[in-house]
């Protein structure tokens, strides 16, 4: 699979992807220390989107979107839980 090359780009299409089915989608975080990159992957077995990087500068933007995703998810939560 290939990798995005842009932030921006990749976080777009990750909550785009969540949205679209939040029930399949996963998201891994993989940091290999020997070589200093970082690696995210969004998939829901159909559609795998990935973004690398070695700047330590793109690991807040990365917490951000996870921060967004986690958002997401709770407020799902919350709002199928009002409607029983």
């Amino acid at each position: 699979m290939p990798y995005f090359q842009t932030w921006e780009e990749f976080a777009r299409a990750a909550e785009k992807l969540y949205l679209t089915d939040p029930m399949k989608v996963r998201v891994v975080l993989k940091y290999r220390h020997c070589d200093g990159n970082l690696c995210v992957k969004v998939t829901d077995d159909a559609v795998c989107l990935q973004y690398k990087t070695d700047q330590a500068q793109d690991v807040k933007k990365i917490e951000k979107l996870h921060g967004k995703l986690m958002r997401l998810m709770v407020s799902k939560e919350s709002g199928a839980m009002e409607t029983d």
